[in-house]
């Protein structure tokens, strides 16, 4: 059963597969890999310094010609960001956290298109009234910085219905075929994979984070209100449970500022930055030295689902065909229970 949805259509895309732009975890090579494979690459913008976004952006289109695109979380200055993503010739631009109001025209006056993450169908709402082509729909089992406390399963169908005609793409806790498919069957168009993703080769993660990952199981992260929030506070997100959340835990969950080990540096990042406990920033391959296990863990529920690092271009074309399999053979013989 071939994989191609009216998503595709609009993104220029073989399959309606997304990668999660992963923060500082997104490479150029990543993302120009996905999209080689036929799928689409996203490259994370919000915290890259101007120039070096722009190189960048120009390392991506220099692996690949296929489509790709940008993320921008709106709960941090993006205007300059934006300004250099579409002077450098992105079309596909995904906001994050926040309003998109203001800068959506901006997209369009040039021929883009832009994606928005939301956590409910009210939010789907607001969004396409205000313009977005895309509407992607998260669901509390999301690793990362999450928009909203619904679950994927339920959460999916209730946005398609609250956007009809706006092609929706399911995120949070997919790993597999199993739950693109699933996702497809909900109503989606597509899905967003961000985990799955951070077990890339292409991927900048520390090896110590791709090896907590692989041994993870599905109850092994944590929804949090406020744990790794130096750099981003009052942002929710979902994190393994490692040794710097269990010692919070056994401490009684403290407030801010009073955390065990508050002042403590824990790791040294090459160029000389340090790393302090509770950092929103994920261990990336520029830890030289200290405890990339004790950082933020981003990871969502799908973590159970995945063992091994591969890279990104059969991560896609695998989980293409195990969607096609799994549509193919669950909707033509319903009563196979196999997995």
């Amino acid at each position: 059963m071939p994989l191609h949805t009216v998503l595709c259509e609009l993104l220029d895309i073989q399959y309606p597969i997304l990668q999660a732009p992963i923060g500082g975890l997104s490479t150029p090579a990543l993302v120009a890999a996905v999209s080689n494979a036929g799928g689409l690459g996203l490259l994370s913008a919000t915290w890259r310094e101007p120039d070096v976004l722009r190189g960048l952006l120009r390392d991506i289109r220099s692996l690949t010609d296929r489509s790709f695109g940008v993320n921008l979380v709106l709960a941090f200055d993006i205007e300059e960001r934006l300004d250099i993503c579409l002077a450098e010739g992105v079309r596909i631009v995904s906001f994050f956290w926040g309003d998109p109001a203001r800068y959506i025209p901006r997209v369009h006056a040039v021929g883009g298109l832009v994606l928005h993450t939301v956590g409910s169908a009210s939010e789907a709402r607001a969004a396409v009234d205000v313009g977005a082509d895309v509407i992607v729909a998260q669901g509390v089992e999301a690793g990362g910085h999450v928009c909203g406390e619904v679950g994927t399963m339920a959460l999916v169908p209730c946005v398609a219905d609250a956007a009809p005609g706006t092609p929706v793409v399911a995120a949070g806790g997919i790993a597999n075929g199993r739950g693109i498919a699933a996702a497809l069957c909900l109503g989606a168009a597509g899905a967003m994979l961000g985990t799955r993703f951070v077990m890339s080769r292409e991927a900048n993660a520390h090896p110590d984070y791709q090896l907590a990952i692989a041994a993870a199981s599905e109850t092994g992260t944590a929804y949090l209100e406020n744990l790794f929030d130096r750099g981003w506070r009052n942002a929710p997100h979902r994190a393994l449970k490692n040794s710097t959340y269990r010692t919070w835990m056994e401490a009684g969950k403290p407030a801010r500022g009073t955390r065990p080990a508050e002042d403590e540096v824990i790791a040294t990042l090459a160029g000389g930055g340090k790393v302090p406990r509770y950092s929103s920033d994920a261990p990336t391959r520029q830890v030289l030295m200290g405890l990339a296990e004790a950082m933020a863990l981003y990871a969502g529920q799908g973590a159970g689902l995945i063992g091994d690092v591969r890279p990104a271009g059969e991560i896609v074309s695998e989980l293409a065909a195990e969607t096609e399999a799994v549509l193919w053979d669950r909707l033509n013989n319903p009563s196979d229970a196999r997995p």
